[in-house]
């Protein structure tokens, strides 16, 4: 007896039409035809089944404080960390906690499987720390929780940022972060790097490194961190968010630059709304468009995960926790615009972006966990046209989060009919 079988799905490839076995928390079959009975069984009619979406950069102790204590009025990146310093004394841990919560029944819903929060160290109570520590705990049933050690306000520029940050890990966060150009200056935000990756090195954590989130040319704290990447040996282990002075960089310095990524086995991590957002703002017209160079950086072998970094927050006033809405908005400010462009940006919210987090287990195949997503759509790009409904949240063989199909019920002169927007047509 299965626990879950779920018939006429199609895969993420957009091809192959299966079904899929699901026991004790696992994928025990992917093939078509199964017959097996099982204790809850859902006919896909021919829908898209997908490995959870993952968000690999988030601000969990900072989302849904939209308007406290005020509002972002010009909508930069400067005056959303000047808020954020104005809420941190006035927010408790049980704020957050219950903010955090609620954000992640959001994402749940959505179909995100597994989100990178980083968290701000520069607090010498650790609030945000030690609520989003409970948090982990509260949701590891049904959301992968990873928490990034964040000295919001500089590790060395902040006088106590640096043992809070040790204190973080030592308390249990996962991975080391740093924000390199928001030091005073540009050697002391290259110092922030090397220590950092030391810290790292020496606990066998991750990194991921707030890089050169600025429209300044000269901000290049990304080659520091190749180069630390390197010297230290964290191949595969390191990660620049943001990224988005690569969008004023040269592309002569450009075309070194992320060779020595992909040498370091450096990812990257841009966040398409908050980068469109934030970056230009000193700009008059023509405008910079504020995301890194995707398709570059992508071509050349880097691995690219799309993240949503901010909801209702200093920073950012709108979002849903829905990834879709994300790889929408990357593809449009790449002008990744080919099919194969368009899929690769589904793939930039799920198989990417778990790669960068390292999870285990991940994927729509034999042997992996039985956690999938069945879209209202039956191809990758469709999911991405449509931000396609979530017919049902699949967690360890259970659905967790269902919904039914989206139409739309006409009174034409032509007589009444019902469309569903996912059944439009098109010949590939």
């Amino acid at each position: 007896m299965l626990d879950l079988l779920i018939k006429n799905a199609t895969l993420p490839d957009g091809q192959t039409k299966a079904d899929i076995a699901c026991k004790d928390g696992k994928i025990t079959a992917v093939e078509a035809g199964i017959t097996a009975e099982a204790a809850e069984v859902i006919d896909a009619e021919g829908q898209l089944v997908s490995p959870p979406f993952v968000d690999p950069h988030f601000h969990m102790d900072a989302t849904l404080s939209l308007g406290t204590p005020r509002m972002n009025v010009s909508g930069t990146l400067l005056e959303g960390i000047a808020l954020w310093g104005e809420l941190k004394p006035i927010q408790s841990v049980d704020d957050i906690v219950a903010r955090a919560l609620r954000y992640c029944e959001l994402a749940v819903a959505k179909g995100i499987g597994a989100i990178r929060s980083h968290v701000d160290t520069c607090d010498d109570e650790l609030k945000g720390v030690q609520a989003l520590l409970q948090v982990r705990e509260q949701v590891k049933d049904y959301l992968d929780l990873q928490l990034v050690a964040f000295p919001q306000d500089g590790v060395l520029r902040d006088p106590t940022a640096m043992q809070n940050t040790i204190r973080a890990l030592d308390m249990g966060v996962d991975v080391v972060g740093g924000i390199p150009h928001f030091e005073r200056t540009m050697g002391d935000g290259a110092e922030s790097v090397r220590l950092l990756c030391e810290i790292a090195a020496e606990r066998g954590l991750m990194v991921d490194m707030h890089c050169d989130e600025s429209d300044d040319p000269l901000s290049r704290h990304i080659e520091t961190l190749a180069y630390e990447t390197q010297r230290l040996g964290l191949q595969g282990r390191v990660a620049g968010s943001h990224l988005t002075s690569m969008h004023s960089m040269d592309n002569y310095y450009v075309s070194k630059l992320i060779p020595l990524m992909v040498e370091a086995g450096v990812h990257a991590i841009p966040n398409p709304l908050i980068n469109i957002m934030l970056q230009g703002r000193h700009d008059s017209y023509p405008k910079r468009r504020g995301q890194t160079r995707v398709r570059e950086l992508r071509d050349a072998g880097v691995t690219v995960g799309f993240g949503s970094d901010c909801v209702m927050d200093p920073w950012y006033s709108l979002g849903k926790a829905d990834m879709l809405d994300v790889a929408f908005m990357g593809l449009h400010v790449g002008q990744l615009s080919s099919r194969a462009d368009m899929a690769w940006c589904f793939d930039a919210v799920t198989e990417n972006s778990a790669r960068i987090m390292g999870l285990q287990g991940y994927g729509v195949a034999k042997g992996c966990d039985a956690n999938f997503v069945l879209l209202q759509a039956t191809d990758r790009i469709e999911a991405i046209r449509l931000r396609a409904h979530r017919l049902a949240v699949v967690r360890k063989g259970r659905v967790i989060a269902r919904s039914n199909p989206v139409t739309h019920a006409l009174n034409l002169p032509t007589g009444p009919a019902i469309l569903d927007e996912a059944r439009v047509p098109f010949e590939q």
